[in-house]
């Protein structure tokens, strides 16, 4: 057996609550594939952390309205960092509509944009995820005027972990 089968097996057997098919699979894999998992654990406990509610970001007000983004994010320490939301369209001039996109900044340096994420209805969900781990992000928030193609009183937001390790617990 090889063993990434062996680990996987006893894996499911332990979260199962089974008891383990031999002495010989448990003790067959090396200390490295036992520093792996823990390491393995470890990700997946941080990306099992609760998400963090960064609040709205709303696009400048005009003589129609505006756009707005209930926005939450994942923790910096994530290997893909996800910003997502609720989008809100508060604009009642027919053709605008919200519009959201993230400027992830990577850890190993260069930025890179998400794609941008619309609606015209008066609110949608959005999710937007970085190609790696970041130092920062931020999150742009816009009226789009559909039938020009471009947006609109835009304003952003910039999120660090100094930001966010600063807020009250």
């Amino acid at each position: 057996m090889s063993k990434n089968l062996v680990i996987g097996l006893l894996a499911a057997a332990f979260a199962m609550g089974l008891p383990t098919a031999s002495a010989h699979a448990a003790t067959s894999y090396t200390s490295t594939s036992r520093t792996s998992t823990t390491q393995t654990t470890a990700a997946q406990t941080t990306a099992a952390a609760p998400p963090i509610h960064w609040g709205p970001v709303q696009s400048r007000s005009g003589h129609h309205g505006y756009a707005k983004a209930d926005v939450w994010t994942t923790r910096f320490t994530a290997e893909t960092f996800v910003v997502s939301g609720t989008l809100y369209d508060r604009d009642t001039h027919s053709g605008h509509c919200a519009y959201v996109r993230a400027r992830f900044h990577y850890v190993g340096g260069g930025t890179g944009w998400a794609r941008p994420q619309t609606t015209c209805a008066s609110r949608g969900s959005f999710r937007l995820s970085s190609d790696g781990q970041i130092k920062r992000v931020d999150v742009k928030v816009c009226v789009l005027d559909r039938p020009r193609r471009t947006t609109l009183k835009c304003y952003a937001d910039a999120i660090t972990p100094a930001i966010i390790a600063n807020w009250p617990q």
